[in-house]
């Protein structure tokens, strides 16, 4: 292998780091907005529902390139200050995944149990204290599947950035596809380059949604094969009915310790 050949093999390398820094900033920015807007839309006022349902159709409907290059080239006039590519990119990319996981946020929300909600107005709790203590703890396992989907499409959505010129792994591949006139075996390498990126992301989140469980008094569910173990069945991350159930007086016995503390 030549020098020079090996330099653009190197760059195709780096363009991983920078794929990993863009899916890390932008998976954080789009954890805050799902957040707040999913909680947003589950609000009692309607003025904060209406506001954050606006946001949600607004940015679900908006393509994310577009939306970078909006940022990038468009904003400059209104402000007289512009983003390096990177930024904009991390700023279209969480905005728009933000508003798909807030929709994650308000089902896992509204799905928990009214009597979980009596149980904290039982316990003199006030909404925020709800929120915290009850609300959130049992909704936080069942958003976690939906995230990682996201987590994943985010991480191959960042390909997205090489039309402007920001050096991931896509803008690398292009680069040394262009001087080496090789297509077949630099496609190759960045789809395994992507696949085990992806991989890696999916075994952080399945201990991630194991240790909430843990954490709320649901027991781990057995693995047993190989398929269950790689998400692959048709029993493949459904959660054990039992321990659902005795998830509420765990949930709301721990809300009445804490509370009295």
């Amino acid at each position: 292998m030549s020098e020079m050949t090996w330099g653009l093999w190197k760059l195709l390398l780096e363009g991983v780091w920078i794929t990993v820094q863009l899916t890390v900033f932008s998976a954080a920015l789009a954890a805050v907005v799902a957040l707040v807007v999913g909680l947003a839309r589950a609000h009692r006022l309607w003025i904060v529902r209406f506001i954050s349902g606006a946001y949600f159709e607004i940015f679900r409907g908006t393509s994310a390139l577009i939306l970078m290059f909006w940022i990038f080239f468009v904003l400059p006039l209104g402000f007289g200050w512009q983003l390096v590519p990177m930024w904009a990119a991390t700023l279209a990319l969480g905005l728009t995944y933000g508003a798909y996981g807030s929709e994650v946020v308000r089902g896992a929300v509204q799905a928990v149990a009214p009597a979980q909600r009596e149980a904290g107005i039982a316990l003199s709790f006030t909404p925020a204290q709800q929120l915290r203590k009850i609300i959130l703890p049992q909704a936080w396992p069942e958003m976690i599947p939906p995230f990682n989907n996201l987590l994943i499409e985010l991480l191959k959505g960042t390909a997205l950035v090489s039309v402007m010129g920001v050096a991931d792994i896509a803008f690398g591949a292009s680069l040394v596809r262009n001087a080496t006139g090789e297509s077949a075996p630099v496609y190759t390498v960045i789809l395994l380059m992507y696949f085990v990126l992806a991989f890696v992301l999916t075994r952080g989140m399945r201990a991630l949604e194991r240790q909430a469980k843990a954490g709320i008094g649901q027991r781990p569910e057995k693995k047993r094969g190989i398929g269950p173990r790689f998400g692959i069945g048709r029993d493949a991350g459904i959660p054990r009915q039992d321990a659902v159930t005795a998830n509420t007086a765990n949930t709301a016995n721990a809300a009445s310790t804490g509370g009295e503390r």
